[in-house]
């Protein structure tokens, strides 16, 4: 069982010497896994589709401030020794393939082999058009081929590839990553479509239990909802048992009184010390191994500081 948490792209936290200090104390103090979240740019008007919100209203501040997902990772991968860089989630489509497959490369060539990519679809039309990427609704099937091509280029002598958006041969792609056979990758999202992505094409299934669409935000949900993705496994002939689980709670679980919108039931990793050791505990035996947590408090290093020492002594001491 290994704990992990967030840390924020903006503000005061996002600061050089602020990661310095945060990661140099979480690894102190016992954290396995960091996560870095993706946005390159944060249009100004954004339709209410956040699919991690019951309003749909996306989280982010008026001026649009964000550090590049890769980039801070490369950073975060040079001031820690131990903990694993995870990309929570990275928007696959959002990047040329093949320079994401060579950064992404090289960040774990220089992390040691500490990098896990967690991938997603993405939701935001409005920066899927500001990039300029493969066409919005077609973003399911890049985001397939996308992943087919990292894999090639991470693993074949001669890389070769005929896909509908990028074809390529005759090239050298080196140094290949160190991680064997290549970086894991966590399929993020709670859909069928993202589940069956885990099992075609991932390494593991990575999800958030706030999508109130396709809710896991009770320990019966997940369950059912991994019972699902066996299921799915067993269609394409994959062992489920290949597949790492994780579970991404990015939501304050210091609050108390949260309840599910859909029955009212208590929320998933929230209710207290005793609650959340529980819900741990019940995740736990239906085989998660990766916990993360919305730790960090994006205003104040101080705040942050003091809410990783809370969890290390209410939650991460019990494991």
């Amino acid at each position: 069982m290994i704990f992990g948490f967030g840390m924020p792209t903006r503000g005061p936290v996002a600061q050089p010497d602020a990661i310095k200090k945060v990661l140099s104390f979480a690894e102190d103090v016992g954290f396995g896994y960091v996560s870095v979240a993706d946005h390159i740019v944060i249009p100004s008007k954004i339709d209410p589709v956040y699919p991690y919100s019951d309003t749909g209203e996306p989280p982010f501040p008026a001026d649009g401030e964000c550090l590049e997902q890769l980039t801070l990772m490369s950073y975060m991968a040079a001031i820690t020794k131990n903990m694993r860089i995870l990309s929570s989630v990275m928007v696959v489509p959002h990047r040329n393939p093949i320079h994401a497959a060579k950064t992404i490369a090289t960040i774990d060539v220089l992390s040691n082999g500490r990098v896990t990519i967690g991938c997603g679809a993405g939701w935001m039309e409005e920066e899927f058009l500001a990039i300029g990427t493969e066409p919005f609704k077609e973003r399911g099937k890049v985001t397939d081929e996308y992943i087919a091509i990292f894999k090639e280029l991470w693993t074949s002598e001669n890389p070769t590839f005929e896909g509908k958006y990028n074809s390529f041969s005759d090239v050298k792609f080196e140094p290949k990553p160190v991680q064997r056979p290549h970086p894991p990758l966590w399929i993020g999202g709670e859909s069928p479509a993202a589940k069956r992505r885990a099992v075609r094409l991932g390494d593991g299934w990575f999800p958030i239990g706030a999508n109130p669409n396709f809710p896991l935000n009770t320990a019966a949900k997940y369950i059912d909802g991994l019972s699902s993705l066996k299921q799915l496994s067993a269609e394409y002939n994959r062992d489920p048992e290949e597949l790492d689980l994780g579970f991404w709670s990015n939501w304050d679980h210091e609050v108390k009184d949260r309840k599910t919108l859909q029955d009212g039931k208590r929320h998933i990793m929230t209710g207290g010390t005793q609650a959340i050791t529980d819900d741990i505990g019940v995740l736990s035996e239906a085989g998660v191994e990766i916990f993360m947590f919305q730790l960090a408090k994006p205003t104040s290093v101080e705040e942050t500081l003091e809410s990783i020492e809370r969890f290390v002594q209410s939650i991460l001491t019990k494991f």
